[in-house]
């Protein structure tokens, strides 16, 4: 059986276990997670939270990150705006990015989830609305979300992966992380 950890990676934390190279020490993996042998399934940006695999299965470990599998990623994103349907629907289509259209994505209008406080706060600003956004992808391309969001005109500020396939960060505190048996 492969040993599967469930992490909530916390803001500003690399999605790895060393920073080399760095001229500032950055916070790592290896400063919540001391399991010998276990190595990322996919990855989470530094200025991104939530949910990241990690494995001691290399097939699974593929399974995960390959896009071919088409895993559905689920992220809660706080957007700048006030969207409607409409102003989602090119979200529903598929984006064109610099690197080609993405797949549609699953995209729904949210209240404001009940998450952890993050350390630092995201930025507000009084006179512009912010919103929260549930959307679904099946493709793992570097900044997906955060670009899609950009070009339909609604600038991420706090994004949270929430689930990959069937697990989720659900009842797992920042920097915390559960392990099950895949």
């Amino acid at each position: 059986m492969a040993r599967l950890l469930l992490f909530n990676k916390p803001f500003e934390v690399l999605s790895q276990f060393t920073d080399r190279g760095s001229p500032t020490t950055r916070a790592t993996l290896s400063d919540f997670i001391a399991v010998k042998g276990v190595y990322p399934a996919g990855r989470l940006d530094r200025d991104s939270e939530g949910l990241l695999l990690l494995t001691d299965d290399g097939r699974l470990q593929a399974r995960i990150a390959d896009p071919r599998f088409k895993l559905p990623k689920t992220y809660l994103v706080q957007v700048e705006g006030d969207p409607q349907d409409a102003e989602l629907e090119p979200l529903r289509r598929g984006v064109r990015l610099k690197d080609g259209v993405t797949l549609p994505a699953e995209v729904v209008r949210i209240d404001a989830p009940d998450l952890w406080p993050r350390n630092p706060p995201i930025r507000m600003r009084k006179s512009v609305p912010d919103s929260w956004l549930q959307i679904t992808i099946r493709e793992g391309r570097n900044r997906q979300v955060r670009r899609m969001t950009a070009a339909v005109g609604l600038p991420t500020l706090r994004l949270v992966r929430w689930s990959i396939g069937e697990w989720t960060v659900a009842g797992i505190a920042p920097g915390a992380f559960t392990e099950i048996t895949a």
